[in-house]
């Protein structure tokens, strides 16, 4: 059965797109909850007018942001955080703090939501970090992350333990 999205569903689609769906899921889910419609004649032409203009749209914001892409793309950053002797991070490093170095650097805002990590940053070492700007405006920057001298905090470790010992 074919539906017309009308919100963004999480692994199926996006608002707008056509998609062919079991008759279950849509008449028990999706078009109850208001997230779909049949795919009848005019909400098919709705949908096709629809994506045209959102793709007349995201043509003009790449053009705009094409620069910026440039200015991004291939940058290096390089953070400084405390490590154990593994290289695993007592931290971590995150999309906020890499957008926050970004924009330091270029001179321009970078939202945080706009860096593309699936975990945060906890080891240290050289690490790809795509920032989606829009459509398919994706640069992407190094980031290297060096390690912090520890010795006080292990030094602190081995007289706890030795205090414990005794």
């Amino acid at each position: 059965m074919k539906v017309v999205l009308r919100q963004d569903v999480e692994k199926l689609g996006e608002a707008g797109s056509v998609q062919n769906v079991s008759g279950g899921y849509a008449r028990n889910f999706l078009i109850p909850q208001g997230l779909a419609v049949y795919a009848t004649e005019g909400e098919l032409k709705m949908a096709a007018h629809n994506q045209a203009v959102k793709d007349r749209k995201i043509a003009r914001q790449e053009e705009q942001l094409r620069s910026l892409a440039e200015k991004i793309d291939g940058l290096k950053l390089s953070f400084v955080a405390r490590a154990g002797a593994n290289g695993q991070l007592f931290g971590s490093i995150g999309s906020a703090d890499i957008a926050e170095q970004i924009s330091a650097k270029i001179g321009e805002e970078i939202d945080r939501r706009k860096v593309v990590l699936n975990d945060p940053i906890r080891q240290l070492g050289d690490h790809s970090v795509e920032i989606h700007l829009v459509g398919k405006l994706r640069p992407t920057v190094t980031v290297t992350v060096a390690g912090e001298e520890v010795e006080e905090a292990e030094e602190a470790v081995e007289e706890t333990e030795e205090a414990a010992a005794e």
